[in-house]
Parts: structure tokens; sequence; C-alpha cells
């Protein structure tokens, strides 16, 4: 995945073929080894092909996968109404804290520890 990336910024940079040298110096520019095998079996499949061919094949093998769900729908205007009632019970449940000091153990002799 990085070789593909910097390979694309390569080529949102200006250079419309990037050499193996260019993604190479583009990802130890910011300090990231690049795996040789890897990166030429990548410039192996990009060799003799457009980046915008490419992308729009992708597109299209991608469009396959589907959008995933749709999410659910909006519910109804009663959101806002169960919002507000829940907040109304939690200043509730604080008001009934009981504020008296007691340590930790139960006892209320004052002291620290």
């Amino acid at each position: 995945m990085k070789h593909i990336a910097a390979y694309l910024l390569c080529v949102l940079g200006g250079n419309d073929s990037p050499s193996k040298d260019d993604v190479t110096a583009a990802l130890s520019s910011v300090g990231v080894e690049a795996d040789s095998d890897s990166l030429d079996k990548f410039m192996a499949e990009m060799e003799g092909k457009e980046l915008d061919e490419v992308m729009e094949a992708g597109k299209g093998m991608l469009a396959k996968f589907g959008g995933g769900g749709g999410g659910g729908g909006g519910g109804g205007a009663g959101g806002a109404a169960a919002a507000a009632e829940e907040e109304e019970e939690e200043e509730e449940e604080e008001e009934e804290a009981p504020a008296m000091a007691t340590d930790m153990f139960g006892g209320d002799d004052g002291g620290d520890y």
C-alpha cells in the first residue's frame, strides 16, 4: 500500500510515469523503507499502463462490492423529546445525592486517615 501511495504522490507531483527510484526516493524522504520485492511486483504490474485507465478499471471492480448498508432512516420527532426527558432524569438524580462528607469506610470522624 505504501508503494501505491508513493506512486500516486509522484504522479500528483507532476511525474506522469514514476520509476522505481522515484517511488523509493519518495518513501525514503519521509523515513519509510521500500520493500524491493513488493515494489518490483507493483512496477511490473503498472508497466505500460496509464494510471487513469488503471483507476477506472479499479473503480469498476469496486462497484461489484456495493456501497454497504444504507443506514437506518432518521427517527421521528420523538427523538428530541426523549433526549430532553433523559436530561431531566439525570439532573434529578444528581439533586437526590446526599451531601454528607464521609470517609472511604463510612466513618465520619473528621480525620484524614
